[in-house]
């Protein structure tokens, strides 16, 4: 059991209960503006959440108006080449943290998510958003170069292209349709709707939880007989691992138990 404490920081705010960890991106003051500061954090933060026994379930949010308003490009001004690319390697490794962890990572968006924030929200496993949530990717724009290769695996080659080129604002349902968002909800139930879903997850074995990630994001990058022994291999050790005599055992009982109701 991790008995340490978590890392102490000073651009995010980290909650605990029951099972799910709530990362705070808490810039609030620049609409939670992606800086090296923050990007140094948040691999700390997902290195330590991810040895943490006790932590089942990662909820990302944003503090004040704005998830995320994108990179701090006050940071950037009068940066050399050399330092702007340290800074967006920082960024990338950043991302990668993220995306590495073995835990479900949810993101949650109630206002703008723009550049770094579509990367960070992009680097978990998937999204849940208000009807307030706003999504751009203003790159382009910007005369640089990124989010070319999260977007389009998630809404395909030419709406990357679109999006990417034109940096127009998506609004939630439409990111919604385009696959961006699992799920949208009133601004008023987001708060209850996220932690019911977290709550679900957090309840579930977690090493079948970890497995299945593992599974789906391996086999994802591989053949399909790549893919089957991915998942071979996570069934086995999910065998060892995992109480599923216990788990189907109750199922038994459950059903035996409905049946005996309906026949009453």
């Amino acid at each position: 059991m991790q008995t340490a404490t978590s890392p102490e920081f000073t651009t995010l705010r980290l909650e605990q209960e029951e099972g799910v960890a709530t990362l705070w991106l808490a810039r609030p003051e620049s609409r939670n503006a992606l800086n090296v500061v923050m990007c140094h954090e948040l691999i700390a933060a997902f290195q330590w959440l991810d040895h943490a026994d006790e932590v089942r379930v990662i909820v990302v949010r944003g503090e004040g108006v704005a998830f995320c308003a994108g990179a701090d490009l006050k940071e950037r001004q009068g940066m050399s080449p050399a330092e702007m690319v340290a800074r967006r390697v920082n960024g990338f490794t950043a991302y990668a943290a993220i995306e590495a962890m073995s835990k479900p990572v949810i993101a949650v968006v109630h206002g703008p998510a723009y550049g770094s924030g579509c990367e960070i929200i992009a680097s978990c496993d998937f999204i849940l958003a208000s009807t307030s949530a706003a999504f751009k990717y203003p790159e382009v724009g910007w005369g640089t170069v990124g989010a070319t290769q999260r977007l389009p695996r998630i809404v395909g080659r030419r709406m990357a292209k679109e999006l990417l080129f034109t940096g127009r604002v998506v609004g939630a349902e439409e990111a919604h349709a385009l696959g961006l968002v699992n799920h949208v909800y009133a601004v008023d139930e987001l708060d209850a709707k996220v932690a019911e879903m977290a709550q679900l997850i957090a309840a579930a074995n977690p090493v079948t939880v970890r497995l299945t990630k593992r599974s789906i994001d391996e086999g994802l990058d591989t053949t399909r007989e790549g893919a089957m022994a991915v998942e071979l291999l996570a069934i086995q050790e999910n065998l060892r691992n995992s109480d599923w005599q216990k788990a189907i055992a109750g199922f038994g009982k459950k059903s035996a138990e409905d049946d005996h109701a309906v026949a009453g």
